[in-house]
């Protein structure tokens, strides 16, 4: 919203004095480039060529490692020695409004911010009013950014730079819409409003303002009624309409398929023109899954709607409305923008699927006493199955030896009567230093445990870097800085992080599906399967995949016969669940097998070498898991000391440069990347093999589609011929034009800024990728599976643990 004030803004039309005061005021440099009550601001500040900038142009250092001979790509990609080129671009700021954060950002040029979601269809904010109106700008200013600082004095700030900020603290988006009508949507969540064309006359214009509120209303919540989403404002400037509008919303539950909760609930839409209502139930309603648009006809200015699980009323054996579905907990854990010697970290449970990139936290205390509200960043996320509320236990464990959690916030509960209200709920940790050691980055343990249960969830967490202006602060005696060489225990070197054991055993499938015809191909198509009319098929779950078949997009489900995984079309098949399969001898794998098929698609798609090294030693905190697996058991921690390695990414790092030569000394058998994701699977880390398939399979793509990236951009994300070609201005060559074999460059920047709006979906952003590719007019995915191969991957990996890793050994 910043970035699009100052380029909508005529700043010297708006303030016109400003001569006179600049000779004057030995200070104005600083003020005119933080203050905008102070005239003629930021005129200076702007770039206007920022608009035609690749993510290549904008960190030209990312290709300066490929020599003149490496323009070109093919499918081995291992060639490539790109350092930065999966990582995300800085997000530009105007000059005119810097926090103490945005400039550290500006000293530490190796950080990255997220992309911002953007709406769906191209969207004009209307900021024009603003210029001839001083006043109006100025309230509009104050509304927009938040004074949220939590430092009060320089000492307080030293100690706390995570802390020194001042940014905008409520997510909403508002775009202006035509005749034409489009889609808006509410940055980094599944809130959509769609506005069908004729809606507003010609000529005439919509602004359509979206807010997610993150407490729903009290009201809404009770024995009978759940919320499974924020509450949401919507605010239209035009009520001269012909047409509904259409709100969509992707909730956190879904009915479950028994006939009693069919019978007895539905996801239901609570709408009032009131924040605090009464709010009433909407009949126009389609629900599919856990997806639900909403047609809105009693439009107003400002609206309010909220969608919840509603029963008609409660029957044995069933106590409350969450016994008929299926829901699912978020969970946030939000800190400072830096680290410092001693932090806070909040543990954040939402009772809807939307969790925000940032977050005010008013109860923060340090010392006894109270500080001012503070903006916390989003550091992770994760969500996990809550079949009914339930008490909760959670903690915080430090996988680093130089931090540690206090010890009264080690371990705090949660009680299911603070779930049942649906409002957010927090517990703060308190992470500190040991001693005077050089400040890093480290990584935590979340765990959350039902009490009444053994099931337990686990994630972790890394934290954002010190701050690096201010890193050296800490004052550290000379005595132990002479001692540094010496102060390593052996204790030290050993692993916080114990990695669960791989177990080689038969899956465990609950549903089966009988072919009702015989599929046969003369012409064999990767990754689908051939079978027999009465032969019984597991099924590796009911997630369904799209893609082409031999000439038509289809649903497919994932399934296993006579020892091979492939996919199944969902109409030749009856389902039917574990108890009524007769013979299922034919469907049966190993959970070896299935790691070894799932990862084919490895073998045949591009990477970059120095990428891949650098994402799993970032991301893999034991080596000596990470060895076994790899079939390097023998290696000693002598033999790393000898090649004088420290730290725990360097080891890792050092494991997998050893696999890649020997991979390298023996090409005809061996394959470096497919060989890496395989021993992933078999150490249970599925978020950093689902990175690094997506990160491969955007390459590949790129690499693949050449000049028809083109075609793709406009089915896509509906690319106009300025915009495809401001993706290709950073990339011309002499004669003004890309070269053929540089197109995979504008194409990878393209997909690359696509993928980033989905943020961790990353099954949606390979789905949806399919989907498009599919459909354009001579699709490559017809003779390039590989795409479709790692949708079966990322599809089977739920199956995968739960029949490879034991939970008993996981608790």
């Amino acid at each position: 919203n910043e970035s699009k004030l100052d380029l909508d803004i005529d700043w010297p039309g708006v303030f016109k004095h400003a001569q006179s005061v600049s000779k004057t005021n030995p200070f104005w440099n600083e003020l005119s480039g933080s203050n905008p009550f102070v005239h003629d601001i930021a005129a200076s500040n702007r770039n206007e060529n920022n608009k035609r900038l690749s993510i290549l142009k904008e960190k030209p250092y990312l290709f300066s490692k490929i020599s003149s001979n490496r323009d070109s790509l093919d499918s081995s990609g291992d060639e490539l020695d790109i350092d930065c080129l999966l990582r995300k671009t800085s997000t530009r700021r105007s000059g005119r409004s810097k926090s103490v954060s945005d400039f550290l950002d500006i000293v530490d040029n190796q950080r990255f911010n997220p992309h911002k979601t953007a709406p769906q269809k191209t969207t004009v904010s209307d900021m024009t009013w603003l210029q001839n109106d001083r006043e109006a700008y100025k309230m509009a200013w104050l509304n927009h950014r938040q004074l949220t600082r939590s430092c009060l004095d320089l000492e307080a700030m030293s100690q706390s730079p995570g802390w020194a900020q001042t940014q905008a603290t409520d997510i909403h988006v508002v775009c202006k819409l035509n005749h034409e009508g489009g889609s808006v949507q509410l940055p980094d969540s599944d809130i959509n409003i769609h506005v069908p064309v004729g809606h507003v006359l010609p000529g005439e214009f919509q602004e359509v303002g979206l807010k997610a509120i993150l407490n729903p209303p009290l009201s809404c919540n009770n024995e009978l009624s759940s919320t499974v989403s924020p509450l949401i404002e919507l605010t239209l400037s035009n009520l001269n309409t012909s047409e509904a509008i259409f709100l969509e919303v992707k909730v956190a539950a879904q009915v479950k398929s028994d006939p009693l909760s069919q019978v007895m609930s539905d996801i239901v839409c609570f709408f009032s023109l009131n924040k605090e209502g009464p709010f009433k139930k909407l009949e126009n309603c389609y629900i599919y899954q856990d997806t639900i648009q909403v047609k809105l006809t009693d439009l107003s200015h400002v609206m309010y709607a909220v969608i919840a699980i509603q029963a008609s009323r409660i029957q044995p054996p069933a106590t409350n409305v969450w016994d008929y579905v299926h829901r699912t907990v978020s969970v946030g854990i939000y800190g400072p923008k830096y680290i410092h010697p001693s932090f806070t970290a909040v543990f954040t449970v939402f009772g809807h699927n939307y969790i925000p990139g940032k977050l005010t936290i008013c109860d923060i205390k340090k010392g006894g006493k109270s500080m001012p509200p503070v903006v916390f960043q989003l550091w992770g996320k994760h969500t996990f199955l809550l079949e009914k509320p339930q008490d909760l236990n959670i903690s915080m464990i430090s996988c680093d030896p130089d931090f540690q959690v206090k010890m009264d916030d080690q371990s705090k509960n949660i009680k299911k009567e603070e779930l049942k209200t649906g409002e957010m709920v927090r517990q703060q940790f308190l992470f500190s230093m040991l001693g005077c050691r050089e400040m890093h980055f480290f990584v935590f343990l979340v765990q959350i445990k039902i009490l009444k249960s053994s099931q337990v969830t686990q994630f972790h967490v890394t934290t954002p870097d010190p701050a690096p202006k201010l890193s050296g602060i800490i004052n550290r005696p000379k005595r132990l800085q002479s001692r540094k060489e010496i102060k390593s225990a052996p204790w030290l070197l050993i692993p916080t992080i114990k990695y669960p054991k791989f177990q080689d055993k038969t899956l465990s499938v609950n549903t089966y599906g009988v072919a009702l015809k015989t599929v046969l191909r003369q012409n064999k198509i990767d990754y689908l399967l051939e079978y027999f009319k009465g032969d019984t098929i597991a099924l590796l779950g009911e997630d369904k995949v799209k893609a082409i078949g031999q000439t038509k997009m289809k649903e497919w489900y994932v399934g296993v016969l006579r020892r091979k995984i492939g996919l199944v079309h969902c109409k030749n098949i009856k389902v039917i669940p574990k108890e009524q399969a007769m013979d299922t001898a034919d469907s049966e794998l190993t959970t070896r097998n299935l790691v070894e098929q799932i990862a084919l698609p490895f073998k045949k798609l591009t990477y970059i070498y120095s990428v891949v090294l650098s994402t799993v030693s970032e991301s893999v905190y034991d080596w000596r898991a990470l060895a076994e697996v790899l079939g390097y058991s023998h290696m000693s921690l002598d033999d790393l000391n000898e090649a004088h390695i420290d730290k725990e990414s360097e080891r890792v790092a050092h494991v997998v440069k050893k696999m890649k030569q020997d991979c390298h000394a023996n090409k005809k058998k061996r394959l470096f990347l497919y060989e890496l994701i395989v021993a992933l699977l078999k150490i249970d880390c599925q978020g950093l093999v689902a990175r690094l398939t997506q990160d491969t399979i955007i390459l590949t793509s790129a690499v693949k589609l050449g000049k028809s990236w083109r075609e793709l951009a406009e089915k896509l994300a509906r690319l106009t011929k300025q915009q495809i070609e401001a993706y290709e201005v950073p990339h011309h060559g002499k004669n003004g034009a890309v070269a053929l074999e540089m197109m995979w460059k504008p194409a990878y920047d393209f997909l690359y800024t696509w993928a980033a709006h989905y943020g961790d979906g990353y099954r949606d952003v390979l789905q949806d990728l399919q989907s498009a590719l599919d459909k354009m007019k001579n699709p490559v995915t017809k003779q390039w599976r590989e795409l479709t191969g790692a949708l079966i991957l990322v599809n089977c990996m739920e199956v995968l643990r739960a029949s490879a890793f034991s939970k008993m050994e996981e608790e």
